[in-house]
């Protein structure tokens, strides 16, 4: 079975390859459960060490939504619904002008600006407008991963501001994830890239996800809901962190700054 598995994969990917990342896609989903963020970003940088540049961000997406929608599966009774339609809306037309755009927004740039926006979000006073804004942030934020890829961190924001119990904001971040992913997946197969020698890869990644959401979950119902807000202001600080010192290291190795 080993062998017909490995033989299905793509040229580019190797066993131990496809082993490390199967083991971070378990990681990843258990962190994202439990905790609310963080997982998405982990697994694109470490994605981004081991797959092409340019299977990188479809590849990321479709993973992306499948774990999320499975995570949104087992917490769907907690789903904050009010929140969904006019970030879909957002979402539509954010994905659509991202897909549309020649021009590269330079990846340096996004990054210290969400990163940013998400510690200011933290540490700063309480983002009131953002409560009331869901469509432009589907919009600004389904633009942004087009380019950018995990942009969970950013949505988490808006998420936050409903202020929601433990198990109602990860059920809601999570459909609100999959529908950012999932129309950026529908993108990415319209622009032409093909999904086909990518499949067995990408089932085997939501499969593990699965797994490690399952785990994660048990963790999370042992939490309260401050330990649960405590936990999720420092992951978001620390993404943002890496956010803005990813950005900035990358603009220092351009020199002129450009991509």
């Amino acid at each position: 079975m080993n062998a017909i598995f490995f033989s299905l994969l793509p040229p580019d990917l190797g066993p131990a390859v496809v082993a490390a990342l199967l083991a971070t896609s378990f990681a990843t989903s258990f962190i994202t459960v439990s905790l609310g963020i963080g997982g998405g970003a982990v697994l694109l940088a470490i994605m981004a060490t081991l797959v092409p540049p340019a299977a990188l961000i479809p590849t990321h997406g479709v993973i992306q939504a499948g774990s999320n929608l499975g995570r949104a599966l087992i917490t769907l009774g907690h789903v904050h619904w009010s929140a969904l339609p006019a970030f879909v809306v957002g979402s539509l037309i954010g994905v659509g002008v991202g897909g549309l755009l020649v021009v590269n927004i330079p990846p340096y740039a996004v990054q210290i600006g969400v990163g940013c926006f998400v510690l200011w979000s933290v540490l700063g006073k309480p983002v009131k407008g953002v409560r009331d804004w869901p469509l432009a942030v589907g919009l600004f934020s389904s633009f942004l991963t087009m380019f950018f890829g995990a942009t969970g961190a950013f949505v988490a924001t808006y998420t936050k501001s409903l202020h929601l119990g433990r198990h109602a904001h990860v059920a809601t971040h999570a459909s609100l994830m999959t529908v950012q992913h999932g129309v950026k997946c529908v993108a990415f197969g319209l622009i032409g890239f093909a999904f086909g020698p990518w499949l067995p890869f990408i089932a085997a990644m939501i499969a593990v996800g699965f797994a490690g959401t399952v785990a994660g979950r048990l963790l999370l119902n042992r939490m309260n809901d401050v330990g649960f807000k405590r936990a999720l202001d420092v992951i978001l600080i620390l993404i943002s962190m890496r956010l803005i010192w990813g950005g900035v290291t990358q603009f220092l190795a351009d020199g002129s700054g450009t991509p």
